[in-house]
C-alpha cells in the first residue's frame, strides 16, 4: 500500500475550504460517542450509545433508496432479554430522521480514529489544489455533490441493506479523482508501507491510480468495509464522479484572475 503524505504541487491561495473541512470533520468525532474508543475498552453502555448514535445519523441504503425512516431504532440504553444483555431497541424509533439529511450528516462522521485521520490525511494533500483549480464555493459543492453520488450510488447497490455508512470517504475519493485528472504528473511524496514505511516520490498517476484499483478490488471482493464505516463501493463511485466532473479542465491553463 502507498501512503501518501505531501505533494510538490504549489497552490495560489489558502485553501480554506479544505481546513475548514477537515477541521469539522475533527470536531464531530470528538463530539460523537465513537470518540471514546480512544481511552481503554468499551463499556456495554458505550456500545449501545454509539448503535444509537448510528442509527440516528448514520445514512442507510434501505431508508435511502425508498425515502423512509426505518420503523425501528435502539435507544441507547443496555437490556437483558433471555439471560443475556444487549442494546435495547424500540419498534417505533424514538427519534425522527430524514433520509436525505442523513447523508450530509454521515460525511461528517466516522467510524473510528484510524478512519477518520486515513481520510484527513488523503483530504489534507490532495484537496487544497483541487480547490485552488476549482474555486471556493464550487469546490464545496463539488465535495458534497461527490458525497451524496457516492453514498446513494452504493445504496442502489444494495437497496436492501440496514448497514449504517458513515465517513468522508466518498466525497475524498471524489477529489482524489478530480486530483488524478487535473494533475497526474504532480510528484506525491509517499509511504510504501510493505517496505517498512519507505518514503518515495511518485506521480500522482501512480499513487492515486493503484489507491483506486486496491479500492475496486476491495469493492468486487468484499463490497462493505468491517463494521460501521463507507462502502468501498462508495470510494469507487466516487472516485469516477469527480474524475468525470472535472475531465473538461484537463489541460487547460488555470486563470490569472483567480490569483490572490
Amino acid at each position: 500500500m502507498v501512503l501518501p503524505v505531501h505533494d510538490e504541487n504549489p497552490t495560489r491561495r489558502v485553501a480554506v475550504v479544505t481546513y475548514a473541512l477537515i477541521a469539522i470533520n475533527v470536531v464531530a468525532f470528538v463530539l460523537s460517542p465513537v470518540a471514546a474508543h480512544l481511552v481503554g475498552s468499551t463499556s456495554p453502555q458505550q456500545q449501545c450509545t454509539q448503535v444509537a448514535f448510528f442509527d440516528r445519523y448514520a445514512a442507510v441504503p434501505d431508508e435511502l433508496v425508498h425515502n423512509r425512516q426505518e420503523p425501528a431504532g435502539a435507544t441507547g440504553e443496555v437490556g437483558t432479554e433471555h439471560g443475556r444483555s444487549g442494546c435495547i431497541e424500540q419498534h417505533s424509533a424514538p427519534f425522527a430522521k430524514t433520509p436525505f439529511l442523513s447523508v450530509l450528516y454521515a460525511m461528517f462522521l466516522h467510524g473510528g480514529w484510524l478512519h477518520l485521520l486515513g481520510n484527513m490525511l488523503f483530504l489534507y494533500v490532495f484537496g487544497n489544489n483541487v480547490e485552488d483549480r476549482l474555486g471556493r464555493l464550487r469546490y464545496l459543492g463539488f465535495y458534497l455533490g461527490c458525497g451524496y453520488v457516492a453514498t446513494y450510488g452504493f445504496a442502489l447497490l444494495d437497496a436492501s441493506s440496514t448497514q449504517p455508512l458513515v465517513g468522508a470517504s466518498g466525497a475524498i475519493a471524489g477529489v482524489l479523482g478530480a486530483y488524478l485528472v487535473l494533475y497526474p504528473r504532480a510528484k506525491v511524496w509517499s509511504l510504501l508501507t510493505f517496505l517498512f514505511f519507505l518514503p518515495v516520490k511518485l506521480p500522482a498517476w501512480l499513487v492515486l491510480g493503484s489507491w483506486f484499483v486496491l479500492q475496486y478490488v476491495y469493492f468486487r471482493g468484499a463490497g462493505v468495509a468491517a463494521g460501521s464505516g463507507v462502502a468501498y463501493g462508495a470510494h469507487v463511485i466516487g472516485f469516477l464522479v469527480g474524475a468525470a466532473l472535472v475531465w473538461r479542465l484537463r489541460g487547460q491553463r488555470q486563470p490569472v484572475s483567480a490569483r490572490a
